[in-house]
C-alpha cells in the first residue's frame, strides 16, 4: 500500500497547476518531478486548482477534476468569485502516468460566479458519481450572493445531471469532501466565515439525510480549509488533513482510532513530512505497491533519458508527465 497526493501549490508562476508527490505512510511525502507541476492547462483560466482524483469504481482507471482558475493572471480574487469559471476541468488517465489534456465540463448553474474544489464520491445505491462543489449564487430572498455545496451526477464525468443545492448553512460554506466507511458518509466542509471545518453525517448521500456531528477538537482550529481524509493502513488510523492558509504552515494531519469516535488528534510537525513545496488544496487516494512502482520506475527511465538524474539513481523526484508542462 502507498499514496499519491496530487495538489497544487500557490498563486506563483506555474503553481496553479496539477502536481504529484508520493509517500509510503501516507505521512511523508516527496515530491516528484522535483517539485514541478505534471499536468498544465491551456483551456480556460488557464489554471488547475484544488484537484481531485478518484480511481474509477469499475477498476478502468482515474479521473482527475479540478478547479479551472488562475489567480496568478492578475484577475484578482473578487473577479474568481463573481465572474470566475462555470467548468470543471477534467483528465482522465488508465495508469497513473498518461493523463488526457484537460477538458472543460460546464456544470454549474447559469447565475454562478465560481465552480470551485470540485470533489466526488461513488455512489454504490444509484451506481453513479455524485460531484460536488462550492459556487457563490445570489438566490431569490438572499440579500447578497452566498457560497453553497451544489452537486450534480454523472456516469462517466463527460455527461452531468442538472446542478442543484446539496448543502447550505447559515455561513458561506466551501470546501467539501466525503469519505464512506461502515455504512456511514462523513463529510467535513470549511465554513467560510468562521474559517474552520464542521462536519455532518449521513447513511446515504440524499442531501436530506444529513445532520450535524459537532466534533470540539476540530472545530477549535481556525484559518484552516482544503479538508481531506484517508485511511492510514499500516497505523489503522484515519487521517484528516487541513491547509493552514491564514497562517502559510501548509497542511496538519490530524489522526483518530475510528471516524465513529472522530477523536482527532494533530500531529507534532517531527510526526509528517508534507515535502519540498508548500501544498495547497489537493487530494490522497491509496494505491497499490504497483503502482507505486510504476510510477517510480518511470520517473527513473524518463529522468535518465532527459539527463535529469544519473543511471543508477534511485532518486523518486523526477517524473516526466504525458505532455510538456513548460512555457504553459
Amino acid at each position: 500500500m502507498a499514496y499519491l497526493f496530487t495538489h497544487f501549490i500557490g498563486e506563483q508562476p506555474q503553481g496553479e497547476q496539477i502536481y504529484f508527490s508520493l509517500s509510503k505512510d501516507g505521512l511523508h511525502w516527496k515530491d516528484l518531478h522535483d517539485g514541478k507541476p505534471v499536468i498544465c492547462s491551456e483551456v480556460g483560466e488557464c489554471g488547475l486548482r484544488d484537484p481531485f482524483l478518484i480511481r474509477k469504481a469499475d477498476g478502468s482507471g482515474f479521473v482527475i477534476i479540478a478547479t479551472d482558475l488562475c489567480i496568478a493572471n492578475g484577475r484578482g480574487w473578487d473577479a474568481a468569485v463573481k465572474t470566475g469559471s462555470k467548468n470543471l476541468a477534467v483528465m482522465e488517465s488508465k495508469d497513473l502516468i498518461h493523463w488526457s489534456k484537460p477538458v472543460l465540463v460546464e456544470v454549474s448553474v447559469p447565475e454562478a460566479g465560481c465552480t470551485w474544489a470540485p470533489e466526488a464520491i461513488y455512489d454504490r445505491q444509484q451506481d453513479n458519481y455524485l460531484v460536488f462543489w462550492a459556487s457563490m449564487v445570489q438566490l431569490d430572498g438572499d440579500k447578497e450572493p452566498k457560497q453553497r455545496i451544489y452537486a450534480a451526477r454523472t456516469k462517466d464525468f463527460h455527461e452531468f445531471t442538472k446542478a442543484q443545492v446539496y448543502l447550505e448553512k447559515d455561513n458561506h460554506v466551501i470546501d467539501s469532501t466525503m469519505v464512506y466507511d461502515d455504512g456511514v458518509y462523513y463529510r467535513f466542509s470549511k465554513d467560510e466565515t468562521t474559517k474552520n471545518i464542521k462536519t455532518d453525517t449521513a447513511p446515504d448521500l440524499n442531501k436530506e439525510s444529513f445532520t450535524d456531528r459537532p466534533v470540539p477538537n476540530l472545530e477549535a482550529i481556525y484559518g484552516v480549509e482544503g479538508p481531506e481524509i484517508y485511511y492510514l493502513e499500516d497505523q489503522k488510523k484515519w487521517c484528516l488533513i487541513i491547509d493552514r492558509f491564514a497562517s502559510h504552515k501548509g497542511y496538519l494531519p490530524l489522526v483518530c482510532d475510528s471516524l465513529k469516535t472522530m477523536d482527532f488528534k494533530p500531529l507534532d510537525e517531527s510526526e509528517f513530512d508534507m515535502g519540498k513545496t508548500m501544498k495547497r488544496h489537493g487530494s490522497v487516494v491509496a494505491i497499490t505497491d504497483e503502482e507505486y512502482e510504476t510510477l517510480v520506475d518511470y520517473a527513473i527511465d524518463i529522468g535518465i533519458e532527459n539527463g535529469f538524474i544519473q543511471e543508477g539513481d534511485t532518486a523518486e523526484e523526477s517524473f516526466i508527465p504525458a505532455f510538456d508542462c513548460e512555457g504553459v
